[in-house]
């Protein structure tokens, strides 16, 4: 059931500070690397993966993900954000929050030594989500999405 109370930006930026040990979770039993490859899910459903990203700073990107969100404004479309490929995922973060105040938890699934490993890495998981049906908030979702259909139509 959605809220229809609102928490103040200082009281989401503590809810966030107090969620960050769970809800970012290192789940790849690898050693240190440069770049972590990460996905975003509904902490009700983390095998559902909504978003798949990399980055070198795991802590960082999860609370840049949330503030992009501005979890803190009444519920309007998100035309803070700057490019509307981007929309879906700060429409679904601010969703989750709005449905008791839930965060999406960042999971962790591998490492990478140099930034274009990590992209080479992100894209193969985003492909290995949208071909096993995955409903990804990804910007690639779309342009990936459609060339798995033409290769499932080949086959």
């Amino acid at each position: 059931m959605a809220m229809t109370e609102t928490l103040s930006k200082p009281e989401i930026a503590a809810q966030i500070r107090r969620a960050l040990t769970a809800h970012v979770i290192d789940d790849t039993d690898l050693p240190p690397a440069p770049y972590s490859i990460y996905t975003l899910s509904d902490p009700r459903a983390l095998r559902e993966v909504r978003y798949v990203g990399q980055t070198s700073t795991p802590t960082q990107r999860y609370r840049q993900h949330l503030h992009t969100a501005r979890l803190w404004l009444p519920d309007t479309t998100p035309w803070w954000v700057a490019s509307p490929r981007l929309r879906p995922l700060y429409t679904w973060l601010r969703a989750l929050h709005r449905d008791g105040f839930r965060l999406p938890v960042m999971l962790l699934v591998a490492r990478a030594a140099t930034e274009r490993e990590a992209l080479r890495v992100e894209r193969e998981l985003i492909c290995e989500h949208l071909a096993r049906g995955g409903e990804l908030l990804n910007v690639e979702y779309v342009t990936l999405g459609q060339q798995l259909a033409l290769q499932h139509h080949r086959d």
